[in-house]
């Protein structure tokens, strides 16, 4: 028997009611073709009428053919006659309420649709997932009893995973932080969401890098955030071009997204020298740091931060999947219980269950071999890629060095943003599907380039990808 709801409260016609509402049910596909319904005398000791009620309103619903009755069996919901004939009486109103501008004007979230040679940045190889570690790690966490213990977790998040981040990003980046200093997120975008309510009040302005990263730039202005550009180099982020006024500084300095780009040390001390004069915060997002194939490896700024104006941010999102949404933040002691509370308003806690299962798997080492092994793998591709496009693309395209990340920038020499976007579509017709660069400008002329990811697609497809990519650079529009 299917359990469903039906209210009589205030209703005239009772048969006429349960009719109604069963229809409905059955159009919306709450009921399901082949779903049992209750037996006539249930359903009127549930609802508290007669028995004859419900018949006649089973009677008509069978007369209409939305349901059949099997002697000795039951009643059963029908399958209607077409998907058409179910779309029209399914029909539900518009209604009437409306959205704030804001949402009507952005962009709709983020997909990836299959592609055979994906370069897209933004991506991790799910193939490279230690499912039997984590496996292991997720029944022990099971097992343990702290993930069913029935009870809510504190909002920074399970203990042993806050020990467990504090003492990696201690050993990985150099950074001091204790375990009430790290507060577990839904990753990146959470982090952001819960500083900005904590720091930013409507009206206010943040500085971000131009280029950038779209969904920051769309959660700070939905926020009612005022998000002004602010330049990149070769050095990282110009300094010298931020606006007075601004309340915080939303930064991407390790492996700069999209240019690919790394701050450097003068520039970050600029940065911390700027924010205290200015009274301002800075919000690091330690983007892709994780995988460094050559070169010194330069301080956070949170490492470089006297005056505890950096709130450092990190996710397993690139490390470990995306749809286990685990991130997280090292706030300043001065924002500590604010960002505590500003978790617990937006969703009291993230799951408990892969927080434990994560501490497990940090502890015991497994995240450390995991790492290791993927950017070896990581590593290979990045090379593979950055001597293709040196190679094959120098006519048309300037590879900016990079040793950090998951996918390499390069700036078009002679084309336009316009003319890189029709290649883009050619490829994407050719199953090759790679970013343009003009799509992350914030309000400077958009500069014409190329993104081109190695995290998603495997190492044996990169040389096929990028020949494929090289032809539509040469082929008419």
């Amino acid at each position: 028997m299917t359990d469903f709801h039906v209210s009589l409260v205030g209703r005239k016609d009772l048969s006429g009611e349960i009719y109604r509402q069963i229809r409905r049910a059955i159009l919306d596909r709450r009921l399901r073709p082949g779903d049992p319904l209750p037996a006539g005398r249930e359903l009127a000791r549930a609802l508290a009428v007669s028995r004859a009620t419900v018949t006649v309103a089973y009677e008509r619903l069978a007369a209409e053919g939305f349901v059949t009755s099997r002697q000795g069996s039951g009643t059963f919901v029908s399958e209607l006659a077409t998907p058409a004939e179910r779309e029209k009486a399914g029909r539900r109103s518009t209604g009437t309420l409306q959205p704030r501008p804001i949402w009507e004007a952005m962009s709709p979230p983020v997909t990836f649709e299959p592609a055979r040679f994906d370069f897209r940045s933004g991506l991790c190889d799910a193939s490279l997932f230690p499912h039997g570690a984590w496996r292991r790690s997720v029944t022990w966490a099971l097992r343990s009893g702290e993930t069913t213990a029935g009870v809510y977790e504190h909002p920074a998040g399970h203990h042993d995973l806050r020990i467990a981040i504090a003492r990696h990003i201690g050993n990985s980046r150099g950074i001091r932080a204790s375990a009430d200093d790290v507060i577990v997120t839904n990753g990146t975008q959470q982090a952001l969401d819960v500083l900005a309510r904590v720091l930013l009040a409507p009206g206010d302005g943040i500085a971000v890098e131009d280029p950038s990263y779209g969904p920051p730039r769309r959660l700070f202005k939905a926020l009612g955030i005022r998000v002004i550009g602010v330049p990149v180099d070769r050095q990282g982020l110009v300094v010298d071009a931020l606006p007075r006024g601004i309340r915080a500084v939303y930064v991407t300095p390790s492996h700069q997204y999209p240019l690919s780009v790394t701050m450097t040390l003068s520039r970050r001390q600029a940065l911390l020298a700027w924010a205290e004069r200015n009274n301002a915060a800075i919000i690091e997002d330690d983007y892709d740091s994780e995988f460094r194939f050559g070169g010194r490896p330069l301080e956070p700024l949170q490492t470089l931060d006297a005056k505890g104006r950096v709130v450092y941010v990190g996710s397993f999102s690139k490390t470990m999947l995306p749809t286990l949404r685990l991130g997280f933040l090292v706030t300043p002691p001065s924002l500590r219980a604010a960002l505590n509370k500003a978790k617990f308003v937006s969703d009291w806690h993230s799951s408990t269950l892969p927080q434990a299962a994560l501490a497990r798997f940090i502890d015991e080492g497994a995240f450390a071999r995991h790492l290791r092994r993927v950017s070896a793998i990581y590593r290979k591709r990045h090379q593979i890629l950055a001597d293709a496009i040196s190679r094959d693309f120098a006519e048309h395209l300037e590879l900016i060095p990079s040793t950090t990340g998951l996918h390499l920038t390069a700036l078009a020499r002679r084309m336009s943003a316009d003319q890189i976007a029709a290649i883009a579509r050619r490829a994407a017709d050719r199953g090759v599907a790679v970013q343009v660069l003009s799509n992350f400008a914030v309000g400077a002329i958009p500069r014409a380039g190329v993104m081109l990811g190695y995290g998603a697609i495997p190492t044996s497809h990169i040389e096929e990808g990028v020949h494929l990519l090289r032809a539509c650079f040469d082929s008419e529009p």
